[in-house]
């Protein structure tokens, strides 16, 4: 590995908009703020939301409901 080529690798903040911070190492140096996290991503926390935009979800159902009842 050459020297001096590498960025620096610190540790830093992360929160997140639900109110959950922990630490981790980045290259970044300022603290880092995001929107979703594992505490409070549907896949992780297992209370998934399905948003019906005009009706499309009920639409899909509808159509091809029938094919995942018979399998």
């Amino acid at each position: 590995m050459k020297d001096n080529i590498h960025p620096a690798y610190n540790e830093i903040n992360v929160s997140c908009s639900c109110g959950n911070s922990f630490t981790t190492k980045s290259t970044m140096k300022k603290a880092l703020h995001v929107e979703v996290c594992a505490a409070c991503h549907p896949f992780y926390t297992g209370k998934q939301k399905i948003i019906d935009t005009a009706g499309r979800v009920e639409k899909f159902n509808q159509k091809y409901g029938a094919m995942r009842k018979s399998v």
